[in-house]
């Protein structure tokens, strides 16, 4: 390969890193790539670091030590992140989104992938001084968002079936109360999804009496897993006592009025 200038190995190099966020890369995979000396991408870590937290992308972590390396942490200022939630928020408001029952419409939201690797993000930033090793979600809408916030992590995400699979091996089945429908339902969770004793965030697109959270906590309980935190997408005001006590959520749903057309929603 022939020798790049500077400004173009730091292009590639902040590529690779912003592709993979929290992914952790030794210094010595890019000095072969780049075909450089570790004194020299040392100059290029400074740079691009300098360059993504002027204007707040994110920042740049240098990890010491033989298991070292660099990798790409994403953030937001608060500022940034409180007007990129206020629009959303503005969107969900939409009378259009209105659904019988008194539901909002959301497939075109949880199925975009670029709004949802910003939001994976931001429940990132808000939990990671939880160190999860596993992010955990239930079939079938919670999936994009659990797995842009796995993506963000860098660790894997594992997902609770209403059915057992025959296909995924052994699994642990629970039996729990639905808080929307009333309705005593179930969920299964492949023994082998997770080490026993793996730190577990629970991920949800919508939580209403929080029944479903609750029961994946019990789930993960019964393989063996800690769940260190539950975060939803969306949380109504009411019931104001859920299942669960412990539990955080990017935006509240105060009221959805299907004869006036208006939808009450807020970020948190």
């Amino acid at each position: 390969m022939a020798r790049i200038k500077r400004m173009e190995r730091i292009v590639a190099f902040t590529k690779e890193l912003t592709n993979k966020p929290s992914a952790l890369f030794s210094l010595a995979y890019f000095c072969e790539k780049f075909g450089v000396a570790k004194s020299t991408l040392s100059e290029d870590v400074q740079t691009i670091r300098n360059g993504l937290e002027a204007y707040s992308l994110g920042t740049i972590e240098t990890v010491a030590g033989a298991g070292g390396g660099v990798r790409f942490i994403p953030y937001h200022t608060t500022e940034d992140d409180t007007a990129f939630l206020t629009k959303l928020a503005e969107k969900l408001a939409r009378p259009e989104r209105i659904l019988p029952g008194g539901m909002i419409y959301m497939n075109d939201l949880l199925f975009a992938p670029q709004l949802l690797a910003r939001i994976g993000e931001i429940i990132m930033q808000r939990t990671k001084t939880l160190v999860p090793e596993y992010i955990m979600t239930v079939e079938s809408k919670g999936i994009p968002l659990a797995l842009a916030t796995a993506r963000a992590f860098n660790v894997p995400m594992v997902m609770a079936r209403k059915q057992a699979r025959i296909t995924e091996g052994p699994a642990v089945s629970i039996s729990y109360l639905s808080g929307s429908t009333k309705k005593i339902q179930s969920m299964s969770l492949p023994k082998r999804a997770m080490p026993v004793g793996a730190k577990v965030l629970i991920v949800d697109d919508f939580m209403q009496a929080g029944g479903t959270a609750q029961g994946l906590k019990e789930l993960a309980s019964e393989v063996g897993a800690k769940v260190v935190g539950v975060v939803a997408l969306i949380a109504t005001k009411e019931p104001v006592k859920k299942k669960l006590d412990d539990y955080a959520t990017l935006f509240v749903l105060k009221s959805v009025d299907e004869d006036a057309k208006k939808i009450e929603i807020s970020p948190k």
